[in-house]
């Protein structure tokens, strides 16, 4: 009986630790349970679910021009600026890799057409750095530096040309943003370029951009032209006026995830000023229009901090909103972003599995 006493005891543990799992499966569920979309089925491209844009890629990978010309041309109309960034940039990101679309989308047009320069500039810049390769200049070998170079009096001369066709438009100097850090301006010739983007959109009269901010932000990064404390000082000034609702609370964030995500320690995450940078950012989301397109970034952002600050179940909100597409931060800084974003959202479900578990005093 002695000997068979240790092997009813461990039967009896497994017995107990299979039903603890199911009692809390049954509370919060697995990825499948929850709705949750397996890897497989993560969009690389976007950041969130956008039908529009999603169409027009689709046609264009076809070499069906039209979508993505009635895409860009309604934005221009409606002066819809952010969105027409957005889509300019994604778009050119296609054409960098296949643009036999965009070169048949100029070739019918009998005069330049301010949409197709635009998605063009987008597309030249996307493709320098495409051969340029790693953002880090220590892994680049001399022959794709030579590329990028070679390449970049291209870029300025797409861009050059969009601005001049869309006087009003500040998206050519976001492009130019982008052409910038490869460049390597100086801090007074980007403040140049970001006073042209400024002056297209006055602030109150307009809601300060996303898009722009976001390319500014890596200038003025020290992993470009700038430093940790340029980059905090640059995200400061975003929030300082910025009404709810305009996202502008994402950059803090973004400027301590690229300052000090790589060596914080856990305690890091959960200091009361970081903890009060993510609540500020939680306020923004929930008042922010549900169309703002760059809502869904904002919220990877979110889904990420809360999940390393212990706040589990916000956390999964967020995924659960976001689900499906990965191209954001912080998730595209991994060589692997849907290996990054699915495994930091089953640390989310499990950490809201264990909450639930002690709730239910499982």
């Amino acid at each position: 009986m002695a000997r068979v006493l240790p092997f009813v005891l461990f039967a009896f543990g497994i017995w107990f630790w299979l039903k603890a799992r199911r009692s809390v499966s049954s509370l919060v569920g697995t990825e499948a349970e929850l709705g949750l979309l397996s890897r497989d089925r993560q969009n690389r491209e976007l950041a969130g679910p956008d039908a529009a844009l999603e169409y027009a890629l689709t046609e264009a990978r076809a070499g069906r021009w039209e979508s993505a010309a009635e895409l860009l041309g309604r934005t221009g109309k409606e002066r819809d600026w952010e969105r027409r960034a957005l889509y300019a940039r994604v778009l050119g990101e296609a054409a960098a890799r296949d643009d036999s679309w965009l070169r048949a989308w100029r070739a019918s047009c009998p005069d330049p057409d301010v949409d197709a320069e635009l998605v063009q500039a987008s597309a030249t810049v996307s493709r320098a750095w495409l051969l340029r390769g790693s953002p880090y200049a220590r892994h680049i070998t001399p022959e794709r530096a030579d590329s990028f170079h070679e390449l970049l009096p291209a870029v300025r001369a797409d861009t050059a040309r969009a601005a001049a066709l869309g006087p009003e438009d500040p998206s050519p100097y976001i492009v130019e943003i982008r052409t910038a850090l490869g460049v390597g301006h100086g801090p007074e010739q980007m403040r140049e370029l970001w006073a042209e983007i400024t002056a297209r959109t006055p602030h109150p009269t307009s809601a300060p951009l996303y898009g722009a901010h976001e390319a500014a932000m890596q200038y003025w990064s020290a992993r470009w032209h700038g430093s940790a404390e340029l980059a905090e000082e640059f995200a400061a000034q975003a929030t300082a006026d910025a009404p709810l609702g305009t996202l502008m609370t994402a950059f803090p964030l973004i400027a301590w995830f690229d300052h000090h995500d790589a060596s914080a320690a856990p305690r890091d995450y959960t200091t009361p000023r970081l903890t009060a940078l993510v609540d500020a950012a939680l306020a923004d989301t929930t008042t922010a229009p549900p169309d703002h397109p760059r809502l869904p970034e904002a919220r990877h952002l979110l889904a990420y901090f809360l999940t390393r600050q212990g706040r589990h179940e916000e956390a999964l909100e967020q995924f659960r909103l976001v689900d499906g597409y990965v191209n954001a931060l912080p998730w595209r800084t991994r060589r692997d972003p849907v290996e990054f974003f699915t495994a930091t959202r089953t640390t989310a479900i499990r950490g809201a599995e264990a909450r639930a578990r002690i709730r239910k005093g499982v």
